[in-house]
């Protein structure tokens, strides 16, 4: 797959897959943030990308980031579409600090992870009434009456 991307700052590296095997690659912080306490942050990934048409960029955490730093991905999975690519459509990751204190991201330090997802629009169809039986409600899989 081919992806056209535009670093802000070009000392810092591209995006980058860390091994063969790897499903995801990192994104680094463009410039040193302090978020305080139970705070969330826009903490600047340095890219704008053009995804490609089909396609999602899903950002997550990575899985070192919140046991090593305190740190997680604000909204648990960040949706980048696929017309949010222009001349200042920064990647902006928003970060929650968990800690007690505050929490620096240093500048080149890898923040998050991004995949490229394959997507379909849906073509919704109003009905009435749906065709299966009700389930329950939220968290009843599995209980008993």
């Amino acid at each position: 797959m081919h992806v056209r991307i535009k670093r802000i700052d070009s000392t810092l590296p591209l995006p980058e897959y860390h091994t063969g095997g790897a499903v995801a690659f990192d994104f680094y912080c463009r410039k040193e943030i302090i978020i305080k306490s139970n705070t969330v942050e826009l903490v600047p990934a340095n890219v704008i990308i053009e995804v490609p048409k089909g396609m999602m960029l899903m950002i997550t955490s990575r899985s070192s980031t919140p046991k090593r730093t305190g740190l997680m991905v604000a909204n648990g999975v960040g949706t980048i579409d696929q017309d949010y690519c222009g001349e200042t459509d920064e990647l902006q990751i928003p970060m929650y600090n968990t800690r007690q204190t505050p929490v620096t991201v240093e500048r080149g330090e890898r923040i998050a992870q991004g995949v490229f997802l394959p997507i379909e629009h849906a073509e919704f169809e109003e009905v009435e009434q749906m065709s299966n039986p009700s389930r329950g409600g939220f968290g009843t899989t599995g209980t008993t009456i």
